[in-house]
């Protein structure tokens, strides 16, 4: 068993213009006073990381160790979250994914998968200069407009998505491997990889490569009405990564999972702050520590209520009152005896 590190802090749904929200040293300040101990950059914002430049300098990435560990605090991970959504695309979503690349590779979806791959490629090597061995990403999606089978999918038409799918990724997972860095993918929904059985089926696409992990965030799963508990007992050994987020199902007569095309506020899945949703969390930590998860509790905000600096200031002691400190011995070793061969022999009548 290991003791779960943080809390920690994922900066991208918190990034502004304004202070103290506009640049690292600030938004590293504001988390730190909260009580933040780790922080989770997204790699395509500039107000607070250049990919390019921590790819090819490790002076720019020992600047960013420096920056936030005067804080106090450490990096946990990077975050290609974005980028990786652009691996793969379904034409059904172009226009509406393009706002996740550069202006000048808007309308040509080859080139933007090619910078996307570049990327997250970059990104690896970004990792391994900050001596981090874990990176957070989405797997992009070619089959999720065929998710409900209606109109009815030809044969094969799942097997060949996921192999496409295995073949964008298939590069980018060897230079993670050569940098010896682990790729968590978020199963989340609107991605080809959004739940136990699609994760299965990319891992076999991959032919298993050792640098496919997962990043577990229960919140997904509280929406698709799956058993997040279960999920953690049949994935422990690919979770690397564990974004705390909460989210809450209510039942009602009008909407389900699929939500009606309503604003999040309406749908009856929805995200929510810490401690105002459904999620056991306390579930959560006990199984994650049991199974010898020693990486960070990173909170993500998102709320379709309460304010992002209300949810951060609540985020960190949440955080820290369900980090369980495991145990180095057995509750009942005050009443154990010495033993050896000969006395196990006696006990055993043999």
């Amino acid at each position: 068993m290991k003791t779960i590190q943080g809390p920690a802090i994922f900066l991208a749904q918190f990034l502004d213009d304004e202070p103290p929200f506009n640049n690292l040293n600030n938004i590293c300040k504001w988390a730190s006073e909260l009580g933040y101990k780790g922080v989770q950059i997204p790699t395509w914002d500039k107000r607070c990381f250049d990919l390019k430049k921590a790819a090819e300098s490790k002076t720019y990435t020992d600047e960013i160790k420096g920056t936030v560990e005067q804080c106090g605090m450490q990096v946990t991970e990077l975050s290609t979250h974005q980028q990786g959504q652009l691996v793969a695309v379904h034409p059904a979503y172009d226009t509406m994914f393009d706002v996740f690349a550069p202006a000048e590779l808007r309308g040509n979806p080859a080139e933007r998968q090619k910078w996307a791959a570049d990327q997250v490629k970059m990104a690896a090597k970004a990792s391994q200069n900050l001596g981090i061995d874990v990176h957070a990403t989405f797997s992009g999606a070619l089959l999720w407009p065929f998710m409900y089978p209606w109109p009815q999918r030809p044969d094969g038409l799942v097997e060949a998505g996921f192999k496409e799918l295995a073949k964008r990724w298939e590069p980018i997972l060897n230079v993670f491997d050569e940098h010896g860095v682990d790729l968590c993918y978020e199963v989340h929904a609107g991605e080809d990889l959004h739940d136990g059985i699609t994760f299965e089926r990319f891992v076999e696409a991959t032919n298993k490569h050792p640098r496919v992990k997962l990043l577990f965030d229960p919140s997904h799963f509280v929406l698709q009405q799956l058993d997040y508990l279960q999920l953690i007992d049949h994935y422990h050994a690919f979770i690397r990564m564990f974004h705390v987020k909460d989210a809450e199902y209510n039942y009602n007569g009008k909407s389900g999972v699929y939500g009606g095309y309503q604003s999040w506020g309406d749908r009856p899945g929805r995200f929510r702050s810490l401690g105002d949703g459904q999620v056991d969390f306390t579930g959560i930590f006990s199984k994650l520590s049991q199974y010898g998860y020693g990486g960070w509790a990173v909170m993500e905000w998102e709320c379709c209520i309460k304010s992002p600096e209300q949810g951060a200031r609540e985020g960190a002691p949440f955080i820290q009152s369900h980090i369980i400190e495991v145990t180095q011995k057995a509750f009942d070793d005050f009443a154990g005896g010495e033993s050896n061969d000969e006395l196990n022999r006696k006990i055993l009548g043999i």
